[in-house]
């Protein structure tokens, strides 16, 4: 335990979780003239920020729970290493999950949740760029786009309908035939027969880098760091720690990830969180030449050429947050890769499993808590923490300063569940 910890001078704002989320979050309310303290059970250990695929998606305005997502749901299932699994000892307790996740692909709501998620994801570089330079990250963040790639006819086909609205939603992107695939992009094997270019899509070098960066920059700017699990809130102003201490002040954001729930319910709050375990492989002699991230559509994998290597990642696992993790879905994901990146070396091979905290609607939790005002929510961005990190901080910032949020948050309410 930090010892600073058992003082009771009140900061302005204390947030729980050190994540790329609640740092940036910290960021905004340090230049705001705020003074702040961090709650984290361990401010260099591993955390989803550090092993995502790099990726500024700001093109991904629309919610998972796509329109026949079930009935391939149910196909993913019967391959053990597809791109999804699930652990059936969690199902009953996942299950008001899922059926929330069904009712998000009802069109209406659909349509509602993309808007939604556009509202941020337009904004983003506004945000990012700013927090970028200001932490010494420019250097390391890469405007390439992305490149989406298609086997069949049939798969790029299905999908014109949810391109079509991503256009609608302020998404740029024209489509490729199998040569300009291949010239955009050599080393992928020359199986693809359609791809679309993602313009606005870029990339960071090394996530956890980013992190690294953004934590400094919040201590230089007179962050008080506490060490230490966060138990419970008790209202309106304390967080009770593990071992009975308490870290008091007048404001509390809650930015804890796939573990926010626990936080929320102590005061009442209902929330459905859910890990989305995802997995990956670092190869950092990987020997070939990818220029930006490749979303491979059919078999919900990405390879992204990171300045650590060539990381290759996906699927989605539902186990909880206590199951040990499964490499055998890290190995599957490196066969992928192999397959369809030809010649990577894979030695020195670093596997890696971390909880994406989602939601079923896919929109993160944003916003103050209706039964605890001084409570302010900042989790659940499933995908798109790295993304959104920046942006969801502003909000923040303005709803503790009291401003106008300058976006409309009430979508993100913690209420709608």
């Amino acid at each position: 335990m930090n010892m600073s910890a058992s003082i009771e001078e009140k900061a302005d704002v204390v947030v729980i979780g050190a994540g790329i989320v609640g740092l940036a979050c910290a960021w905004a309310a340090l230049r705001d003239g705020a003074r702040v303290t961090i709650v984290d059970r361990d401010f260099e250990g591993d955390r989803a920020s550090h092993g995502n695929a790099g990726g500024i998606a700001v093109t991904e305005s629309m919610p998972l729970a796509v329109h026949g997502m079930f009935t391939k749901a149910a196909k993913w299932l019967m391959d053990p290493l597809g791109p999804l699994a699930l652990d059936w000892k969690h199902v009953p307790k996942a299950l008001p999950w899922f059926m929330a996740f069904r009712r998000a692909s009802e069109p209406e709501r659909y349509q509602a949740i993309s808007h939604a998620l556009a509202l941020l994801n337009n904004r983003v570089y506004d945000d990012l760029l700013p927090m970028f330079a200001d932490i010494g990250a420019s250097s390391m963040h890469y405007r390439e786009g992305a490149l989406t790639v298609y086997e069949t006819d049939e798969a790029f086909a299905a999908d014109q309908a949810e391109w079509m609205l991503k256009r609608e939603l302020g998404v740029r992107w024209h489509a490729m035939n199998a040569q300009q695939v291949r010239e955009c992009e050599p080393a992928l094997a020359s199986v693809f027969k359609h791809g679309v270019y993602l313009d606005d899509w870029s990339q960071v070098g090394d996530p956890r880098r980013i992190v690294t960066l953004l934590r400094e920059r919040v201590r230089a700017l007179g962050a008080r760091f506490v060490t230490g699990v966060a138990r419970a809130i008790e209202a309106p102003d304390a967080v009770v720690l593990a071992d009975g201490m308490r870290v008091v002040g007048r404001r509390i954001v809650v930015a804890t990830g796939a573990w926010s729930a626990a936080l929320a319910q102590s005061i009442g709050d209902r929330v459905l969180l859910e890990s989305e375990r995802g997995y990956n492989t670092t190869l950092p002699k990987h020997g070939i030449k990818l220029t930006r991230e490749v979303i491979f559509a059919e078999r919900k994998f990405v390879a992204s050429p990171l300045d650590v290597g060539l990381r290759i990642g996906g699927a989605a696992e539902f186990a909880g947050l206590d199951a040990p993790p499964n490499y055998r879905r890290s190995d599957a994901l490196l066969a992928l890769g192999k397959r369809f990146i030809p010649g990577i070396d894979d030695t020195d091979a670093r596997k890696w499993m971390g909880h994406r905290p989602a939601t079923p609607d896919s929109l993160p939790v944003i916003g103050a808590s209706p039964r605890v005002p001084s409570v302010i929510y900042a989790f659940g961005h499933g995908h798109l923490g790295l993304t959104q990190s920046a942006t969801t901080a502003a909000l923040v910032a303005d709803v503790l300063a009291g401003r106008m949020p300058r976006v409309p948050i009430t979508p993100y309410s913690i209420a709608r569940f």
